[in-house]
């Protein structure tokens, strides 16, 4: 009866409208999604990409990126300029040392060869100097529970940037594990066993090995029912962690979402905070007013103040959730310890860089194939090979021709067939030159406005400089709640957002 109703409808409209029916077709064959009359071809519901442990959503946008401050040293190598930076996931905190031994205790555990453990420690003689007894924290920061929830400090671009991959794979082990895709064996995690996300996708990964199989997605594309690997398009396994490029963590530590209002940045920031002073002032209550918003150095010889009034109370750094956090939740944006970012340094990257998503230090790369054209075996860590891509390879490309871009569009990174930033003799910039941002401990207030910046060496570490780790947003950049729904444009699309 009621079918019949609908069709009569139609028939006055003119339109007609079809019965609701439970699968899904195609809008453009009219052939079934996930049914293998079809050929098993697959589109499932879903809610979003998850939020994944640690991190908070910042949604993106244009600023203008560079220093708001006076250039005091006068490098001239971060002028304004308006760029846009995608919406991303950041840590909420810096990586804390607790954090960082996880890491090194899962390696000791998997890898029993000492090298691999030995070679993501952190230097911990970073804190020695000359002319101070600063012996007590080179020996106790790092494992004594009481600087637990400190940020780590010590690790070198490399170093983070080995630990950021180890985290993609241990977040999408756990998701795997709670989906009850596999049960997580970690007897069974020794060398390279361990599960890693690229060679899983890949198919150099079999999960029975971690434990027994509970629940597999099904295979499709036979009639008789079966199961198979996940794959990257049911959305379940998360993007990598990897560190911020200098535009977002300058974006995400000037946060100016609070400070917008129709379509206009009301007031600009000098810090991750508003007002031009380093302390809390403006409807405070009493007992905070005057107190510092970061950890940092006040003045010559003043670390944190004077007994009984320790204002920041950080003669070194201070645990990762202290002061108050900037206005996307993110907390010591400014002091504490200045953070490594992913880009290689140049004094005119203001001048060299894309508008959208600006980063210099692109290598190109692409997973290495036998001579069947089939995937290689992984390497003794359990990860997928890669390889620089050729020119033979770009012949028809014009968005790109070589594998390394680090020197694109620099005229200063070689003159003839000579490379002009010789580390040591003609500069101390080179290709593995790494930018760092954000003010420490140990720094004046100038170092903690967003747009200042510094380099260091990608081997090299110091006790004033620590990481956190982002992540890309795939999909709706303003999240998956009812909040973004309203804002996007009407496109006929049903909008069902819920916040996961």
């Amino acid at each position: 009866m009621k079918t019949r109703i609908i069709i009569a409808l139609a028939a006055i409209t003119g339109i007609l409208v079809m019965p609701s029916c439970k699968k899904s077709v195609s809008g453009t064959t009219g052939q079934g999604y996930n049914n293998p009359k079809w050929g098993g071809f697959e589109k499932h519901k879903y809610k979003g990409q998850e939020t994944g442990p640690g991190l908070v959503l910042v949604e993106g946008g244009s600023f203008t990126m560079g220093t708001a401050e006076q250039d005091v040293e006068w490098k001239y190598d971060n002028f304004e300029r308006r760029v846009t930076v995608a919406s991303f996931y950041m840590d909420e905190v810096e990586i804390s040392n607790t954090d960082y031994r996880e890491y090194l205790w899962w390696l000791l555990r998997v890898f029993p060869d000492f090298d691999v453990y030995k070679q993501a420690l952190p230097d911990t003689l970073v804190w020695r100097s000359r002319l101070a007894f600063n012996e007590p924290y080179a020996e106790y920061y790092l494992r004594h529970p009481s600087f637990n929830n400190y940020p780590v400090v010590g690790v070198s671009w490399l170093q983070a940037t080995d630990y950021c991959a180890w985290r993609t794979n241990r977040v999408n082990t756990y998701i795997l594990d709670r989906e009850g895709i596999m049960v997580y064996n970690p007897t069974a995690e020794l060398e390279e066993e361990n599960f890693n996300t690229a060679s899983y996708l890949s198919g150099l990964y079999d999960i029975p090995k971690l434990g027994k199989k509970k629940k597999q997605p099904t295979d499709y594309t036979v009639k008789k029912k079966k199961t198979r690997r996940v794959k990257m398009e049911d959305g379940i396994l998360l993007p990598e962690y990897r560190l911020p490029t200098e535009a977002e963590w300058e974006y995400a530590a000037k946060s100016l979402i609070g400070n917008s209002q129709f379509e206009n940045v009301d007031e600009n920031k000098v810090y991750p905070w508003n007002d031009l002073t380093v302390r809390w002032a403006k409807g405070a209550k009493e007992a905070e007013r005057g107190k510092m918003l970061a950890n940092f150095k006040r003045g010559k010889g003043d670390q944190g103040g004077i007994a009984s009034e320790l204002n920041d109370a950080g003669f070194i750094t201070t645990p990762v959730y202290s002061y108050w956090p900037n206005d996307y939740g993110l907390y010591n944006m400014a002091g504490n310890v200045s953070e490594w970012v992913m880009d290689v340094y140049r004094p005119l990257s203001w001048n060299e860089v894309e508008d959208f998503n600006p980063f210099r230090g692109n290598v190109f790369k692409t997973v290495l194939l036998n001579e069947y054209g089939e995937v290689e075996q992984k390497d003794s860590l359990g990860r997928l090979q890669y390889r620089n891509v050729t020119l033979e390879e770009n012949v028809k490309r014009r968005n790109y021709k070589v594998s390394d871009n680090i020197g694109y569009n620099d005229e200063e990174t070689y003159r003839g067939d000579e490379q002009m930033y010789e580390f040591g003799t003609a500069s101390l910039v080179n290709n593995k030159a790494r930018v760092y941002k954000g003010g420490s401990w140990n720094d004046r207030a100038y170092w903690m406005a967003p747009g200042t910046r510094r380099f260091l060496d990608e081997e090299l570490s110091l006790s004033t400089l620590g990481f956190r780790c982002a992540m890309i947003r795939i999909g709706a950049p303003l999240g998956n709640s009812k909040k973004r729904d309203k804002k996007l444009p009407s496109s006929g699309i049903k909008k069902k957002g819920k916040k996961r």
